[in-house]
């Protein structure tokens, strides 16, 4: 592998390839370099970069410098001279009336030689102009003869497509171009539409022709004697790009043409055969598989939005989903009793016995509804009263009154005098479950 740099004169025309001499140069820097005509100033059209030994000419020329301030001066000097050697060269061919036209001027970098580029139609003496050039100019005089062509790429210019010519743009080399390219690619062989402005066919014509000759071999050519899937008839008009071909069968009385794909018809080889003599059958058919049709997209649909999917339920054993409702059920008993405590915790009334058969209030929801408890008391049995325990009485506390020194305390009742003070605070019993006698 080899590093090159690539190097465009003038900004135009054919990159070179320079050894950078270790220098790192960056695309659109102006370098000077060395050449068989000396040193020259130049523009980098493509960075450091590797290639194939192969694909360089050995020994290469090497990149001198990195241009400066003093070297972009003096090609603006060089440029000031080539307009003034212009217009004398004009003058010059004027007055010894040769049939040449002047297209460019260059002056080497080192400016001591001046090279004018002309076109003419013929062989042209310019040995006295030269002389009357070099006796002004004071230097080497060269004299150099272009074509058509390559005067349209150092001019430059827009084409009829609207763009700049492409051979003053990016093309290197010049193709050679003919008129059955045009021929077979159905264009018009009018050479005023098929020319470019340097007079010559445009270059354009060449980019696709490779493209047009692999689908020539896939159609016959206009006029054929060929085999379709109807029968046999002779090829009228080939569309090569659409790939398709009409076709005038021979069992048709009237001019009329079918339309046949590619893969439905065959050119006989050898043409159409003798009178009496029946064609070879050389097509061989395979119907293509028919597309699905696109349904149409209506653009004031709305976009169909796929609903969430339940997320499944893990099935649990019975003896599970038991022991869960027991415990929602025990959450809920918690729940009543501490809200039976704090409605008990009131003023004047007493905590209610935790021996006592009444059940606590419980609040909770069914189907929706909110539902509460009734207190319900365990009927008792026959002949026995129900039973309370009793509690040691409180203790007088600092904040209460103190009783009168005469008062006697009061007489200590009965237990019937207790309950039925008892059930003055609670909530009496229904009739139907109050005890007998």
């Amino acid at each position: 592998m080899t590093e090159v740099v690539s190097i465009k004169f003038k900004n135009r025309g054919k990159p070179y390839s320079f050894d950078p001499s270790g220098l790192r140069i960056r695309v659109g820097d102006s370098v000077i370099v060395d050449t068989a005509n000396g040193m020259e100033i130049a523009v980098c059209s493509r960075e450091n970069h590797m290639v194939e030994d192969t694909a360089v000419v050995q020994p290469l020329r090497r990149v001198l410098r990195i241009a400066t301030q003093m070297d972009l001066r003096t090609e603006e000097l060089n440029r000031q001279r080539e307009k003034t050697a212009a217009e004398l060269c004009r003058t010059k061919i004027q007055e010894h009336e040769l049939d040449m036209k002047l297209v460019d001027v260059e002056c080497n970098f080192e400016g001591n030689k001046t090279t004018f580029f002309f076109t003419s139609d013929g062989r042209v003496d310019f040995r006295a102009l030269v002389k009357d050039l070099a006796s002004v100019l004071h230097n080497r005089i060269e004299l150099r003869q272009i074509g058509v062509r390559d005067e349209a790429k150092m001019l430059g210019g827009l084409g009829i497509c609207g763009r700049p010519y492409c051979c003053s743009q990016f093309l290197d080399d010049f193709h050679p171009v003919s008129t059955k390219m045009a021929k077979i690619q159905s264009l018009s062989l009018n050479p005023a539409k098929i020319s470019g402005s340097c007079g010559r066919l445009m270059c354009c014509l060449r980019y696709e022709q490779e493209a047009y000759e692999d689908l020539i071999k896939k159609v016959p050519k206009q006029g054929a004697f060929v085999e379709t899937i109807d029968g046999y008839g002779t090829a009228a008009q080939v569309n090569l790009l659409r790939q398709t071909v009409k076709v005038k069968l021979d069992q048709d009385k009237d001019d009329t043409l079918h339309l046949y794909k590619s893969n439905e018809l065959a050119a006989v080889p050898g043409g159409r055969p003798r009178d009496g003599e029946e064609p070879p059958h050389v097509l061989q058919y395979v119907p293509e598989e028919p597309e699905p049709p696109e349904e149409p997209e209506n653009e004031w649909s709305l976009p169909v939005v796929p609903e969430p999917q339940p997320e499944p339920r893990s099935e649990t054993p019975p003896e599970e989903n038991k022991n869960s409702r027991r415990r929602r059920s025990g959450r809920g008993k918690e729940k009543g009793e501490q809200s039976a405590q704090v409605r008990e915790k009131k003023p004047g009334a007493e905590p209610a016995s935790a021996e006592s058969g009444e059940k606590k209030p419980q609040e909770g929801r069914r189907n929706g509804r909110r539902r509460s408890h009734v207190k319900v008391k365990t009927e008792p049995k026959s002949g026995d009263l129900p039973q309370k325990e009793k509690k040691p009485r409180k203790e007088q506390s600092a904040g209460e009154t103190a009783r009168p020194a005469g008062e006697q305390p009061k007489e200590k009742t009965g237990k019937k005098e207790e309950q039925r003070r008892g059930g003055n605070r609670r909530r009496r019993p229904r009739s139907k479950d109050r005890p007998e006698g």
